[in-house]
């Protein structure tokens, strides 16, 4: 499995020719559900498991809350389980440089 030419764009920081949907599932997930498009949620979906997809979601901080928001809704899992809308997080989210 490769990921397609038409969603190469959506990782514009690493050479996609290296990055195998087996051995990267979690950054390839969090990117185009976060970043991507309805091809690529439709190809995420295609390609993962619906489990591997949750728990991307629940342990990955990188999604954007109004992102996160709605994939809570759509997967149905409490956003008390999510990292990315931990009010800890969403803190640190606003701060402009949190160093």
């Amino acid at each position: 499995m490769k990921i397609p030419k038409s969603l190469h764009r959506f990782f514009w920081d690493v050479d996609v020719k290296k990055l195998g949907p087996q051995n990267k599932p979690y950054f390839i997930i969090n990117r185009l559900l976060d970043k991507g498009n309805v091809e690529a949620v439709k190809w995420v979906r295609r390609n993962y498991s619906e489990n591997q997809i949750k728990e991307t979601f629940k342990n990955t901080r990188d999604f954007n809350p109004k992102v996160g928001r709605f994939w809570a809704l759509f997967l149905q899992i409490p956003t008390e389980e999510v990292i990315c809308l931990q009010p800890s997080y969403l803190k640190m989210r606003r701060q402009h440089w949190p160093y």
